[in-house]
């Protein structure tokens, strides 16, 4: 709320100390200035979209697979490989960029959306591992032994039974990496050096950043908002499996 009134407050009046709740007058001229920082919001915005989309999606299918291998399949060391997993969400991930960085430069993925989905996904698969294999250990057995007995191969049972059963699960996965992708700024700045491949928060930061040291918090907090409306959305549209999926993840029955 106070980032909302703040964008619509007039340049000086959001920078006002002592500060001041209401706007004296609505001005959208902060989001104006806003579109005028670099090469265009709408330009970042839409970089911070493709790069969440792909990562969301990369994350969906690998874990998706990864949880039904682990959850309905016996095989030689499934249980330490799963542990294995699980161990790398304690690997503090600034750790591992420069590696990172570097074999982006090997395979040609520095300075691309892509390359930045990749590492993004490999942040991500962890806890969506996780979270599947929950979900599925969820489902019971009955179900896919009637799908089998009806002729449905291991894939075909996925695809046409399983899916629709551990949405909440994937859902949970697709929102969860999605915010991650879309708000994460230390891969991005280390990643990127192309402005017209930089996402919303380096651009914000580069709006934080004034000459000699002043801030524009009118223009400031209309980045903020940008930056805020597509999560606080898309949570609100799909809160109810996303819920669902956490409980499913942390309860099995």
């Amino acid at each position: 709320l106070w980032s909302a009134l703040n964008s619509v407050k007039p340049g000086l009046e959001a920078s006002a100390s002592p500060p001041t709740f209401l706007p004296s007058r609505l001005t959208f001229e902060n989001y104006v200035k806003l579109n005028s920082v670099g090469i265009g919001i709408t330009t970042y915005a839409m970089n911070s979209l493709t790069v969440a989309v792909l990562t969301a999606l990369g994350t969906i299918v690998l874990s998706t697979l990864a949880g039904y291998g682990f959850s309905r399949f016996q095989f030689r060391g499934r249980n330490m490989l799963f542990v294995v997993i699980l161990t790398t969400l304690m690997i503090p991930f600034q750790s591992i960029l420069t590696p990172l960085f570097l074999m982006l430069g090997w395979v040609k993925l520095q300075n691309t959306l892509t390359g930045l989905a990749l590492v993004y996904i490999t942040f991500q698969l962890p806890f969506g591992v996780f979270i599947m294999r929950s979900t599925f250990d969820m489902v019971p057995r009955e179900i896919e032994e009637a799908a089998l007995i009806d002729g449905c191969t291991p894939f075909s049972l996925l695809y046409r039974v399983m899916l629709t059963l551990v949405r909440p699960g994937i859902i949970t996965v697709a929102v969860y990496t999605f915010l991650n992708a879309w708000n994460e700024f230390l891969a991005a700045l280390i990643i990127m050096s192309r402005e017209s491949n930089f996402t919303l928060p380096i651009i914000l930061t580069s709006v934080r950043n004034g000459l000699y040291g002043a801030v524009d918090w009118g223009v400031l907090q209309a980045g903020v908002m940008v930056a805020i409306v597509p999560c606080v959305v898309l949570f609100l549209v799909l809160q109810k499996y996303y819920l669902q999926g956490l409980m499913g993840g942390a309860v099995k029955g």
